[in-house]
């Protein structure tokens, strides 16, 4: 099931707004808003992104050797 959602954009710089802005905050440009409907997906999406994620054991990890800085705090 698809859920359709607004978003403002501006046209001058691409800053994006939930509601319409007369100013925009990123580039100071006035009257640069229009409205743009997004289209979200449900259901299947988020079944494929968990399938891309596996459990390994914790005696597969391999430790890594880091350098640290010191801050002398």
């Amino acid at each position: 099931m698809a859920k359709a959602s607004t978003v403002f954009v501006c046209s001058e710089c691409g800053y994006e707004s939930a509601k319409w802005l007369g100013k925009c905050p990123g580039c100071n440009s006035w009257n640069s808003f229009y409205e743009e409907k997004i289209v979200k997906t449900t259901g299947v999406n988020k079944n494929e992104k968990t399938k891309a994620n596996s459990t390994i054991k914790l005696n597969q990890v391999l430790g890594k050797e880091e350098v640290r800085v010191k801050t002398r705090i």
